[in-house]
């Protein structure tokens, strides 16, 4: 703790690990009200990947068990270097025909979510090659039926909430359960 604000808060409760590698991916979570509609709304698409609606700051990447400690202290590193700032987000975009991904878009906090990003996976064991240039945004329909695509694009036009964003979430995966939050870290300066 420094100056009676807890930086990181450990979630992990004993999530289970097995082998020598864990699988870790890091985001903003979407607050209540908007983070359970986006959530139902990714459901009702028929999406398999239904998680809780999210910006993603690092996807889905592998490392080894030992390294996860230097990790999170990296990640506290960031946090406290960087500033809550306030997220807007508006409308709905769509990376077709590249990725049959449909999503709400971020119109305000672009700059902010690239450069905690940017500084995340400037960790050794966290930095990786992208397939497409980082962009933030937060999913609702992949991988499903066009019209499924179609629809969420449609209904969420208008989508649009505001607000500010205090920390972000490491979450791991062991592969027999899903993604499990494991520490929260608050944005600090």
């Amino acid at each position: 703790m420094a100056g009676g604000v807890a930086r990181s808060v450990d979630r992990s409760d004993g999530i289970p690990v097995a082998g020598d590698t864990i699988q870790i991916g890091i985001a903003v979570d979407i607050p209540e009200p908007w983070g359970g509609l986006l959530t139902r709304r990714r459901m009702q698409t028929g999406d398999p990947q239904v998680v809780p609606a999210h910006v993603t700051l690092l996807g889905p990447t592998e490392i080894p068990l030992a390294a996860l400690e230097s990790v999170e202290a990296h990640l506290a590193e960031v946090a406290a270097t960087h500033l809550p700032f306030t997220l807007h987000l508006r409308g709905t975009g769509t990376f077709r025909p590249v990725t049959q991904v449909v999503f709400v878009a971020v119109a305000a906090g672009i700059s902010e979510c690239e450069l905690l990003a940017a500084a995340i996976s400037a960790a050794p064991h966290l930095h990786r090659e992208l397939r497409f240039p980082y962009h933030p945004h937060v999913t609702v329909a992949q991988d499903v039926a066009p019209e499924a695509l179609d629809r969420a694009y449609e209904d969420l036009a208008d989508f649009s909430a505001m607000f500010e964003v205090e920390g972000f979430t490491l979450f791991s995966h062991s592969g027999a359960t899903r993604w499990q939050p494991r520490r929260d870290f608050r944005l600090g300066g």
